[in-house]
């Protein structure tokens, strides 16, 4: 197993439980001691997790809610679960729509698929990331006609590679699309968030354009919380996630958004409870 794929479990653990003892990861995770440490020592630079004695703990809510990784290190984070939920949000695109991708590396790799899928022309997608523009630039140009139509907002760019700030803002309130799908950093029982308060706006622009919206977000993304709220739980048209959400979630997730789809894995990682610490 890769550095990032156990990385990823063990804070699949943290988020789910709040803690998790070294012990019982260098028996789950078929490691070290000290590879085990080293994991969470990597997490914890990140802003991720906080080190505690003989394991880790979910981080300060004032060092979680302001940090922004970067893209190249979200991409590496729940890749699987990602992709699968990438797979089910391109079945609800249809031929001739007009649609929204926000910033972020589900929707990147989202973008991927609807590049590669040609059965999807003609499309339009306005989008406020970098990165997903580029990846159905490509498609577009290769191609060939104008069946995929790519608008990209300008703006002021983020950590994360999204364009946001009062260009992107003014851009995107012109326009108006039939879905939006956007990535969030967190999700809890108040709404999605994120750690950017110029990001939030433009993704509330973005939602605003759209006749529905659809959140993906992979389990890892439940209990995390950012600094800004982008729209509550009651406003999400769709909600795609994984079959690793744990129940609370689940339970909490189909009271309040329109529809919960949760996108099968091959293999979901085991959290088992840690002990006191």
């Amino acid at each position: 197993m890769l550095a990032p794929q156990r990385q990823d479990r063990i804070l699949a653990q943290i988020r789910a439980h709040g803690a998790v003892r070294v012990t019982d990861l260098v028996e789950e995770l078929d490691v070290s001691d000290m590879t085990v440490r080293r994991d969470i020592g990597e997490l914890a630079r990140a802003g991720l997790v906080r080190r505690v004695h003989g394991g880790a703990v979910t981080p300060e809510p004032a060092g979680q809610s302001t940090h922004e990784p970067g893209f190249e290190t979200k991409r590496t984070w729940a890749t699987t679960e990602k992709a699968a939920i990438a797979r089910v949000a391109l079945t609800t695109i249809e031929p001739g729509q007009a649609i929204a991708l926000s910033a972020g590396t589900t929707t990147h790799l989202l973008a991927e698929l609807i590049a590669a899928d040609l059965s999807l022309r003609p499309l339009t997608v306005v989008t406020n990331s970098l990165r997903v523009a580029d990846a159905l630039h490509h498609a577009a140009d290769s191609s060939g006609q104008s069946a995929l139509e790519v608008i990209l907002t300008g703006g002021v760019r983020t950590p994360s590679d999204a364009l946001v700030g009062p260009v992107a803002d003014s851009a995107i309130e012109r326009l108006r699309v039939d879905r939006v799908f956007l990535g969030v950093h967190g999700l809890d029982r108040h709404g999605a968030t994120t750690p950017n308060l110029l990001e939030a706006a433009t993704n509330q622009a973005l939602v605003a354009s759209a006749a529905r919206l659809t959140v993906l977000a992979d389990h890892t993304k439940w209990g995390v919380v950012g600094l800004a709220r982008i729209v509550s739980l009651d406003e999400i048209d769709l909600l795609l996630s994984d079959d690793g959400l744990p129940g609370d979630a689940r339970t909490v997730l189909e009271d309040a958004v329109g529809q919960l789809l949760l996108a099968t894995t091959p293999t979901t990682p085991t959290t088992p409870t840690p002990e006191d610490l």
